[in-house]
């Protein structure tokens, strides 16, 4: 295969037709500029906000008495909070942003209506308050990963409907007519969320289904939201801004649309593993689909690799890049990692251990937030037309990235292998089985330190770039003004 670039520079118009005006990228970034900040600024508040939960929350696993006498922050609801937080505060908001941006961006179109996807942003993050709020004082729904209370949720799904709309909206008016697979996946994402968080709250909590049916689309949900949402809202960012940091065109158009059908196909059925309380086909047909996502990881593999090939010392010094980089080796390995997992012989050591979440936090935070960290700081610069303060803090925010989530995920992996073993062995008391994995918990708990410090500095670099903007503004601002104050 050669490269292919995915979009026509030149287009023929039609004799007698008057071609529409062109819109310039500072037009575009114009029309996103408070919407999609707005996005970015939330997301990051709740990112920090979550990572601290999370830390409270292993915490408690090394001094038990930590806030045990405060019911608000018990390890059942800051745990969910915490989650609840990254998923829905900083990972829907900032997917949303950066899809707002490559819509208008592919399809040379301003954003339509910006001043309705700022109340739609608004509104979603009412949500999310409200529902956070609910979940610490224990009106949590207990069902994973949707613990949002209904009163959350409901102020969630308009303001999210609100937003689709005009994405949808906005790529209708595009000028661009040829989609290219960025759109693909990001359109995909868009719809699938709306589909998927409507049918779970429905079936979980407006209308609850009967026994074995409410875990098995929890885990339908679950599997939906990191695969399709995550995954394609990550993918479609790095085929996007991957080739535009390297100037180099994405390798396959033909491999990128085989990956797209590939992973919508098996990544949407991958939702229950081996030796779950299920009629056995469902845990079976879930393998399947699991092991054949090896497919779509392979050609996702062969795309940014051939892409990336003999191409990247043209990136070297690009601070988005560094973020982008590092963010498909840990899809592959989290992916790689669900496939050995989803095996009955694996999963017998691996399930009910350490071993899954560091799977689901690599992903999550070492493929997906990497993602976007990548995309946020790519794009502010380009709306706020100023360059971040201070690059090295940008540098900083990496490598406290990079080092926290290994050293989160890879000793807590480690840990699980061992605790599966000693959970499998009858011979070892149940001290012995939690010395063998306490050593790798605390080194996890320093990675999980080095994120919330990595988090915090994403916060404080959106505020500098965000001030230095404003206070610019302000004095120009001020001096047009005394200029005209002293005309005659």
């Amino acid at each position: 295969m050669t490269a292919i670039p995915l979009t026509s520079q030149s287009q023929s118009v039609a004799p007698g037709l008057v071609t529409a005006p062109t819109v310039t990228d500072a037009e575009i970034d114009a029309s996103c500029q408070a919407p999609i900040l707005l996005l970015f600024a939330n997301a990051a508040v709740w990112l920090f906000i979550g990572s601290v939960l999370g830390l409270l929350a292993t915490l408690k696993f090394h001094q038990p008495e930590i806030l045990a006498n405060c019911a608000w922050f018990t390890y059942g609801r800051v745990h969910p909070a915490q989650m609840n937080a990254f998923i829905y505060g900083f990972g829907v908001p900032t997917g949303l942003a950066v899809l707002l941006w490559i819509v208008c961006q592919t399809g040379r179109v301003r954003l339509a209506l910006p001043q309705v996807v700022v109340a739609g942003a608004l509104l979603w993050n009412a949500g999310v308050t409200l529902g956070l709020i609910g979940i610490l004082y224990g009106d949590s729904t207990g069902f994973e990963w949707l613990e949002m209370p209904r009163y959350g949720s409901i102020p969630m799904l308009a303001g999210y409907l609100i937003i689709g709309v005009m994405a949808m909206l906005t790529l209708h008016q595009r000028r661009e007519r040829a989609l290219q697979i960025s759109q693909w996946f990001l359109l995909t994402a868009l719809l699938w969320f709306a589909w998927i968080y409507t049918t779970a709250n429905f079936l979980l909590v407006a209308f609850p289904a009967r026994g074995v049916v409410q875990p098995v689309i929890d885990s339908w949900y679950i599997n939906n939201l990191t695969n399709i949402w995550f995954g394609f809202i990550g993918i479609a960012t790095l085929f996007y801004l991957v080739p535009k940091l390297i100037d180099n065109p994405l390798y396959s158009r033909y491999l990128a649309v085989f990956l797209f059908w590939t992973l919508l196909f098996f990544g949407s059925w991958t939702a229950v593993g081996p030796g779950a309380p299920m009629p056995a086909w469902i845990p079976a047909v879930s393998t399947v689909g699991t092991v054949l996502l090896l497919i779509p990881t392979l050609a996702f593999a062969i795309t940014l690799k051939k892409t990336m090939e003999c191409q990247t010392q043209k990136a070297k010094t690009s601070l988005p890049f560094q973020f982008l980089f590092f963010a498909p080796p840990a899809y592959l390995l989290s992916r790689l990692a669900l496939v050995v997992t989803s095996l009955a012989r694996v999963s017998v050591v691996t399930q009910f251990t350490w071993f899954t979440p560091a799977v689901t936090q690599l992903f999550l935070y070492g493929f997906f937030a990497m993602t976007m960290f990548g995309a946020i700081y790519y794009i502010a610069p380009r709306l706020l037309g100023t360059a971040f303060p201070s690059p090295k803090l940008v540098k900083f925010h990496f490598s406290l990235a990079l080092f926290g989530i290994l050293l989160y995920s890879l000793p807590l992996a480690i840990g699980g292998v061992r605790q599966g073993y000693a959970l499998n062995d009858a011979s070892l008391s149940l001290q012995n089985t939690l010395d063998s994995w306490l050593m790798c918990l605390r080194v996890s708990t320093l990675g999980e330190l080095l994120m919330v410090l990595a988090n915090l500095l994403l916060l404080v670099n959106l505020g500098a770039i965000i001030y230095c903007r404003a206070s610019v503004e302000a004095k120009a601002a001020w001096v047009a003004n005394k200029i005209a104050g002293v005309r005659p």
